[in-house]
């Protein structure tokens, strides 16, 4: 079992900036991606960033140049930036994790888990 837990959001007005912080625990091998995914009312869940191990990004059109995601490998975590906020970036926002973990057997199993999410509303 791999758990991921996120922290950072909340109320900000238009304009604003807010980050999020997502850590992974359990027994981890190794993580090859981790991303922010975001969900807003009535709408499906969509990639907002993402970041492998190596350090590559990709950003969904709507972020492009206000969200940063950046990560720490040694400590399984990734970080949201997001500057510039705008109303329509409401939403719950999720962290994803994919890679390797232990689990009952000797050795490592693929992995896909998924955080809790944590409330990101703009608004003035």
């Amino acid at each position: 079992q791999v758990q991921l837990v996120e922290s950072g959001g909340g109320l900000v007005q238009p304009g604003g900036s807010l980050r999020l912080s997502c850590a992974a625990s359990g027994r981890i091998s190794s993580i090859a991606l981790m991303g922010w995914y975001r969900q807003a009312p009535g709408k499906q869940r969509e990639l907002v960033g993402q970041i492998t191990s190596g350090g590559i990004t990709i950003y969904a059109d709507a972020v492009k140049g206000r969200f940063i995601v950046s990560g720490d490998n040694a400590e399984n975590t990734i970080y949201l930036q997001m500057n510039s906020l705008k109303p329509e970036d409401t939403a719950v926002y999720y962290c994803n994790a994919q890679g390797d973990a232990y689990s009952s057997g000797s050795y490592p199993q693929q992995f896909v888990s998924w955080g809790r999410g944590t409330q990101v509303t703009v608004s003035s």
